[in-house]
């Protein structure tokens, strides 16, 4: 049964928000038919950009590879349908800076055709060999589908020294007007599960626990239904309280199991391992189907859409096409945003396609904050609704001021952009784009750094290269003046030598030749 009993800790800090769920979970979710054109974006996922391999004018299957994986921090790019590829080229992409990036441009030929571009399969896969898993996980190119879109397969792959004792799968959903993984448990619960305890075999975690926000009451049931079924006495429901934002992986983290993720760490360095619940679904089509990351539950809403609900939406799809099969846009469809109202970004072209981090189109007439930022009047609010404990009030002072070094100390990498901080804020200081700022500017400084060590590495090699060759010369050339010598030396002794034995033999055959002549007379 549900773990009522279970007892929870409280996150410092936090707020209670004006959900707006209700709107888009009054129908089933369904699929929509294909895009005339999909633009499959290369990076998809934090970390290295994988190699294309596919080419212009090439036909390809459902699943076939795109883009393959170059190092252990990236994972595979998929063909989202059958059809054509009619460009690789810069298109615009879900990104803050609203630039272009590298994708594959593919014209869908309605077959939904996956000819032989299916992965293996393991349904029997508590036989198989948890290394193997992980890797079909990173070839089907699973990410965390919470928003930190992060290689699954380099999360699974745990430490002998660091050994998992509990695995969370996230369903809390805590930020306004998202749904998407409220309706995919409602729906979806029994691969959900059955994604878990894939998991489970490849980690060996001593229980598994489902956080769930008590704000869902259908999901939980759906849930506690499917583990029924499943007759896994490892995995629990637990319902959480609803407050913005238990669902950040730390706090909810922190919320299970009482253990606080340490500066700079991850939860694996506390025995606790936490993935989405979408991540679980897909990690169970990658390895019970062979099917790879092709598509996912998206939420579309706000003021701006006639009919808000939720969709599952193949990648690459057009925002705005999503939009149509959402009843069309509004007079108010004024910003379109991926993500909820607090942590979202907003996107520049309707053109923009949907990518594995989208879990909310977000379309309504809110602008962007157009308030003048007034002075800081230290009230305090930030700090009291910061749920990681930091200062925010100093680490705007040591953004703006470019002291970085003083924003590391004050652990500015703590910070989860939530935006609790700015909510609060009477002065209307847009707080978060000043972190963004800090941990950008410290990020190229590390990377500057990394370049030049590198830089002044093969730099002092070149120059010991240099004087070792130069010694080896040097070496080469005393070795071949000594030789020299000694073959000179040598030379001028056999020459000596020879002389003597040519007059020694001289002087003999005169003595020779005086006894001849006295014994002739």
């Amino acid at each position: 049964m549900i773990q009522t009993l279970r007892k929870l800790w409280r996150n410092p800090g936090g707020l209670h928000l004006d959900e707006n769920k209700d709107v888009s979970t009054q129908c089933p979710s369904r699929q929509i038919p294909l895009a005339a054109q999909l633009v499959i974006p290369l990076l998809q996922h934090a970390g290295d950009k994988p190699k294309v391999v596919a080419n212009v004018g090439a036909y390809v299957y459902k699943g076939q590879t795109l883009a393959v994986a170059q190092s252990n921090n990236s994972v595979n790019v998929h063909a989202t349908t059958s059809g054509t590829i009619s460009a690789i080229e810069p298109r615009p992409v879900a990104h803050p800076s609203g630039l272009h990036d590298l994708c594959v441009v593919l014209i869908p030929d309605g077959k939904d055709d996956w000819g032989d571009a299916r992965l293996p399969t393991y349904p029997n896969y508590t036989e198989i060999d948890p290394a193997i898993l992980r890797q079909q996980v990173k070839a089907a190119g699973v990410v965390g589908m919470g928003g930190a879109v992060f290689p699954s397969a380099v999360k699974l792959n745990v430490r002998p020294d660091k050994p998992i004792r509990t695995l969370i799968l996230n369903g809390a959903e805590c930020e306004p007007y998202i749904t998407c993984d409220d309706m995919l448990m409602r729906e979806q619960a029994a691969e959900i599960v059955a994604g878990a305890q894939v998991m489970m075999h490849i980690v060996k975690p001593q229980e598994c626990l489902i956080g769930v926000e008590d704000n869902k009451p259908l999901a939980i049931a759906a849930m506690q239904a499917a583990i029924t079924a499943a007759q896994d006495s490892r995995i629990q429901v637990v319902a959480v309280p609803t407050i913005y934002p238990s669902g950040g992986a730390k706090q909810l983290t922190f919320i299970l199991t009482g253990k606080e993720v340490p500066s700079g760490g991850r939860s694996s360095d506390i025995g606790v391992l936490c993935n989405n619940v979408a991540t679980a679904r897909a990690i169970y089509h990658a390895v019970v189907h062979g099917e790879p990351s092709l598509s996912r539950y998206v939420t579309v809403t706000g003021n701006g859409i006639a009919q808000p609900c939720n969709l599952e939406i193949p990648f690459g799809t057009p925002i705005s096409h999503v939009a149509a099969h959402a009843g069309g846009t509004t007079p108010q469809a004024k910003r379109w945003r991926m993500g909820g109202p607090m942590m979202g970004i907003t996107l520049h072209d309707a053109a923009t396609p949907v990518v594995k981090a989208m879990n909310c189109l977000l379309v309504n007439d809110e602008l962007e904050n157009t308030q003048p930022a007034m002075p800081c009047i230290r009230c305090g609010r930030c700090t009291d609704a910061c749920p990681t404990s930091l200062l925010p009030q100093q680490l705007y002072w040591f953004a703006r001021a470019k002291e970085f070094d003083k924003a590391k100390t004050h652990h500015l990498s703590d910070c989860i952009e939530c935006g609790c901080c700015e909510y609060v804020c009477p002065s209307h200081i847009p707080l978060v784009d000043y972190y963004r700022f800090a941990k950008a500017e410290i990020r190229t400084e590390r990377e500057a750094k990394v370049k030049a060590d590198l830089a002044r590495e093969r730099h002092e090699f070149h120059q010991e290269r240099l004087e070792r060759a130069k010694r080896e010369k040097a070496e080469k050339l005393a070795k071949h003046k000594e030789q020299a010598q000694t073959n000179t030396d040598d030379g001028k002794k056999a020459a000596i030598q020879a002389a003597l034995e040519r007059a020694k033999a001289k002087k003999a055959e005169a003595a020779a030749s005086t006894t001849s002549g006295d014994t002739a007379a």
